[in-house]
């Protein structure tokens, strides 16, 4: 198993409120309100900035986070130390929204992580809803599943500059366009030749073959 990673305590200066304030660049209609967290913004947010958010979320909360790449699913697994502890004893993995409720397929993924990396806690973290088949095997596996509702009623809990703070971190820069998992760098839409789908492929193709469905709006 690679070494942990630690992550970062995410600062946010004052001169990085100056994102709130959107240009009338091109596609910006389209965006959702940055101004405050709604359920819009949170399904908008590509995978990998919603993994970040979790995590600064969640140190946010107190604990320590430590980051390693995945084993079982594209992005990575948050170990998550309490206070004053040296060992991890919640495993975190998060699932940015897609145009599905998130099923039971995923429960089972950070069920086995958790018995590889000896862990007996869960906690699954999506910005969208759960199928109550996910439901019901998480609660017989002591994993915590915290949809996008519960996920912005935490958020509304927090002291108010916190929860700007982490409003202001999510909405920095390019927040929407995906990451490529292998590669890290923003993805590029494309559109397939025979179905002209729409969907996002890797800069660096055919090199990198990976891809992510575009999103859906719900």
């Amino acid at each position: 198993m690679p070494e942990p990673k630690r992550n970062p305590v995410f600062r946010i200066v004052a001169s990085a409120l100056a994102v709130l304030k959107r240009s009338g660049r091109p596609g910006a209609a389209s965006r959702p309100d940055t101004r405050v967290w709604t359920a819009q913004l949170l399904k908008q947010l590509e995978w990998r900035r919603f993994e970040e958010l979790c995590a600064a979320y969640l140190e946010l909360a107190g604990y320590s986070t430590r980051i390693v790449q995945s084993a079982t699913h594209v992005g990575v697994d948050l170990h998550l130390c309490k206070a004053g502890a040296d060992s991890a004893s919640i495993l975190a993995q998060c699932k940015a929204w897609n145009a599905y409720r998130v099923g039971i397929e995923p429960v089972r993924k950070l069920r086995a992580a958790m018995a590889a990396a000896k862990i007996g806690e869960g906690l699954l973290l999506t910005s969208g809803r759960f199928t109550q088949e996910a439901v019901a095997h998480a609660g017989k596996q002591n994993i915590q599943l915290v949809d996008g509702a519960a996920l912005l009623a935490r958020f509304a809990a927090l002291p108010p500059e916190q929860a700007l703070e982490l409003l202001v971190f999510a909405t920095q820069g390019d927040y929407m366009t995906p990451t490529c998992p292998a590669c890290s760098l923003k993805m590029v839409e494309r559109k397939s030749t025979g179905q002209g789908r729409t969907y996002w492929g890797c800069r660096n193709y055919p090199r990198c073959k990976h891809t992510v469905a575009a999103l859906m709006t719900p």
